[in-house]
């Protein structure tokens, strides 16, 4: 069977709470995977955004997940860096997951959630890697790889109209 990845937070092609973005509590949701497939010797689970405005926006990279995992519970933000993986910075400069926060009058983007099986157990990097420089070590070693696909748009603040308008 071929690599599974869900989430109770959201469905394939569903909304992202907002509990999870930039204008809630903008921790990682829950993640479970399944089939993992034979020789993987590590976990990669990436969130981009291909929708943001100029080039991919990358959100997180979590790294050196054990491959007996089976899922990551809610709550990896960038204040809560992880115990027994590794996450890289992210495009907003920081480490650990930041999430969906698209610009106000955008359409919704949608957000790549993608687990790749790995045949490498630790990557090559420093401390202060970054998304891009996890992601292009990774590929070499990627055995199969699933993605979970979620949408946010953050709604636009109403301005009151001034009294007599």
């Amino acid at each position: 069977m071929p690599l599974r990845l869900t989430s109770t937070a959201f469905r394939q092609g569903g909304d992202i709470p907002q509990k999870y973005t930039c204008g809630g509590d903008n921790v990682s949701p829950p993640f479970a995977w399944s089939d993992v497939p034979e020789g993987t010797r590590s976990l990669l689970l990436i969130c981009d955004d291909p929708d943001a405005p100029g080039q991919v926006f990358h959100h997180w990279a979590a790294f050196d997940i054990p491959p007996h995992w089976r899922g990551l519970k809610e709550g990896h933000g960038a204040e809560s860096l992880a115990n027994g993986f590794r996450q890289a910075i992210n495009d907003f400069g920081k480490p650990g997951y930041s999430g969906p926060c698209p610009p106000r009058s955008d359409k919704p983007h949608r957000y790549h959630f993608q687990l790749n099986a790995l045949s490498e157990s630790a990557l090559p990097v420093a401390p202060s890697a970054t998304c891009v420089e996890v992601i292009s070590l990774a590929m070499p070693y990627v055995l199969e790889f699933v993605e979970l696909i979620g949408s946010y748009q953050r709604s636009i603040k109403h301005i009151p109209k001034s009294v007599g308008e």
